[in-house]
């Protein structure tokens, strides 16, 4: 399962003239970092437009999912089992042919070949799934702690930042991290939706070293490297968080 990442790490280092040699070699026993070099000159900017884009969407996600997911989890409006069951089916449709809804939509709106225009498209990966882990988080809280919230006073909207977040940190950090690595790691909606534009992601900045002739191969897999970082340190920093979050609302008392 890990041969694949070795590979890449394997060729990233290898110097150009040995990438084509027959057998390969299993080692770069002449490293060379011409290709992270190379990731330095050409791809910090396609970095920064990931973060960016990761980012935003995060905040959107969450921004949208918590009050909904508090509302179906406390509120009980009429509808919230059906509206769970649709958001349930949203997870199942293909994000191909969301993209080419959004793909009409954007041109008539002048949101195609933007970043933000990004943004909304990928929340509406994440947004279901937050939606439905916030609402089995949420319906764990103990009403009586909620009640004593507003018997001294506190409105909907203060019990809900004051006291039911901060209850549900778990929750926000897993449905970050998904909603960033859900981000980070698209590549049709990008391709669909910003594939002409001044600032691409990195799998489609990736995805345009690679061509029928391309000798570059240390830089595309030093590049892959280079953009497995940041969604392994944030993958090793909230696991017990992600633990948490995901088994949220599993077992009720």
């Amino acid at each position: 399962m890990l041969f694949p990442v070795y590979w890449i790490l394997n060729v990233s280092l290898t110097q150009t003239q040995d990438l084509r040699r027959t057998p390969p070699s299993l080692l770069p026993l002449a490293p060379t970092f011409e290709g992270y070099e190379a990731v330095l000159d050409q791809q910090l900017q396609a970095l920064g437009v990931s973060l960016l884009v990761g980012l935003g969407t995060v905040v959107l996600t969450v921004v949208v999912a918590a009050p909904a997911g508090w509302a179906l989890a406390k509120m009980r409006p009429r509808g919230a089992g059906a509206l769970s069951f649709a958001l349930l089916v949203a997870q199942m449709i293909p994000a191909v042919v969301m993209a080419m809804g959004f793909y009409s939509i954007y041109v008539r709106l002048g949101l195609l070949n933007e970043v933000w225009g990004l943004v909304v498209a990928d929340s509406t990966i994440a947004v279901p799934f937050a939606v439905l882990l916030f609402t089995a988080f949420m319906s764990g809280i103990p009403d009586e702690l909620l009640d004593a919230a507003r018997v001294d006073g506190a409105s909907t909207w203060r019990i809900f930042v004051a006291v039911v977040l901060p209850l549900s940190r778990n929750s926000v950090i897993t449905v970050s991290l998904f909603a960033f690595l859900w981000a980070w790691s698209d590549f049709v909606f990008a391709s669909t939706l910003n594939r002409q534009g001044d600032l691409v992601p990195i799998t489609l900045s990736l995805f345009a070293y690679i061509g029928n002739n391309t000798t570059q191969w240390n830089a595309v897999m030093a590049t892959a490297v280079v953009a497995s970082v940041p969604a392994a340190v944030l993958l090793v920093l909230a696991q017990r968080y992600v633990a948490a979050g995901v088994t949220a609302g599993a077992v009720k008392d």
